[in-house]
């Protein structure tokens, strides 16, 4: 039946047509297909497939994907390497700036301790030609003069005198062979610092530590060895010999610590025979130097402080004596004897340039002290690794006061016997000066 269906289907049209006239009722039927026993799982959304993907595991292991934090970027090791070099470029910037200061306080000070000394060298030739001309003069009106020629020299010794004792009491004010001195011990400082300076910047990695620190040594050093002659002039007659302090009073203050340990592998180079060693040092430096120098310095204050009485004094005696010369028989002698002691107490106090000595004394008498301060302050920090180098220490005290390594064990060895058995020790701990 389904045959005969199908053959109709593929008949010319002529018996089509006549075929379709026909009513055929028949139908085609298709057949059903069984469901299949399976269904197709959904897709799950995407938060969902990237939890699931973390959590497949591969041979019995978990594979996790991790998930970005929020992360903060301008915190990062970069930025911070980029504020550190910023930072340590202004440093340097500043260090710069500070080294051509004190360049040019080395030569103005250099410049000032040259005009100084010609101050010292004009003024003592003056007054003392002042002084023999007034004694001169007094001389010959007490020998001839008569009338008006007896007045005429009476009256310019009277004045030559005068004029020898307004000069001395201002030379002797303000000691220009001392202030020569100051300027050459600051010229000297500067200098040091500025080499300090230099070594800083050519070994880099500026901080803001070093430029404060500079920063106070220079002011330091302005405040020791002051330029004005009025008002910020140092004292030159204290009531006692004090050593000069030209750096800063907290710059040796280290911080203590704790912890005591001393461990051979971090000892940077100090031991306690070492640390021993430096305790001896410091104690000859206060027994010995500091203390001779501070005798010498008392003794030439005596002595400038009576030269400065003594040479005005006499040029103001012999300009009373002048006056009256030829009416008191007695005031010839007082005028020319009086004029010549004067002479010979200037030329002793700023000829042999005793404000000059005391000043070197000073000066030596602050050194030691720094040295002694410095000594003392490593030794009380307590951690090592915040201490200089302890070898690098013990040379730089050695050539400090002069020494090698050897002599300055041996000084150590001398003042330990000394503190023991109270054996005397016949040497200084300088051979500098």
């Amino acid at each position: 039946m389904a045959f005969l269906q199908a053959s109709a289907l593929l008949l010319p049209s002529s018996s089509s047509s006549c075929c379709c006239s026909r009513k055929n009722n028949a139908a085609i039927h298709v057949p059903k297909f069984p469901k299949a026993p399976f269904s197709v799982p959904k897709i799950p959304t995407s938060r969902k497939l990237i939890d699931e993907l973390n959590n497949i595991r591969v041979d019995g292991f978990t594979n996790t994907i991790p998930v970005l934090q929020n992360i903060n970027f301008t915190t990062t090791p970069f930025v911070d390497d980029i504020k550190a070099q910023n930072s340590t470029a202004f440093a340097t910037t500043q260090l710069c700036a500070l080294f051509e200061a004190v360049a040019d306080r080395v030569e103005m000070h250099a410049n000032i301790g040259k005009q100084r000394d010609n101050w010292n060298t004009l003024l003592l030739n003056s007054i003392n030609m002042i002084t023999l001309t007034a004694a001169t003069m007094a001389g010959v009106a007490a020998i001839g003069g008569a009338g008006m020629p007896l007045l005429a020299l009476k009256l310019s010794s009277t004045l030559l005198y005068s004029a020898a004792t307004g000069m001395l009491l201002v030379m002797n004010k303000i000691q220009p062979s001392q202030l020569a001195e100051e300027q050459r011990n600051a010229t000297r400082l500067f200098q040091q610092l500025r080499s300090q300076i230099e070594t800083m910047l050519a070994l880099g990695a500026t901080t803001e530590e070093d430029v404060k620190d500079v920063m106070e040594r220079v002011l330091a050093l302005d405040r020791a060895f002051p330029l004005p002659l009025l008002g910020a002039m140092l004292d030159k007659f204290p009531s006692k010999f004090e050593p000069a302090t030209w750096w800063p009073s907290h710059q040796l203050l280290q911080k203590k610590t704790k912890s005591h340990e001393r461990k051979q592998r971090q000892n940077n180079g100090w031991s306690d025979e070492l640390e021993v060693e430096m305790r001896d040092i410091v104690e000859v430096v206060k027994r010995k130097d500091s203390k001779d120098y501070e005798r010498l310095g008392n003794l030439l204050l005596k002595i400038n402080k009576i030269l400065a009485i003594f040479g005005p004094l006499l040029t103001g005696i012999a300009a009373i004596g002048s006056a009256f010369v030829g009416n008191v028989s007695w005031a010839a002698i007082v005028a020319v004897a009086a004029g010549a002691l004067a002479t010979s107490a200037n030329a002793f106090q700023h000829g042999g340039q005793v404000g000059m000595v005391f000043e070197m004394y000073r000066n030596s008498g602050g050194f030691f002290r720094l040295l002694q301060e410095t000594i003392e302050a490593t030794l009380e920090e307590g951690d090592l690794e915040k201490r200089e180098n302890g070898e690098m220490f013990e040379m730089k005290v050695a050539l400090q006061l002069g020494r090698s390594l050897s002599q300055l064990r041996e000084l150590a060895r001398k003042s330990a016997s000394y503190r023991l058995d109270g054996t005397a020790i016949d040497e200084f701990a300088s051979k500098l000066f």
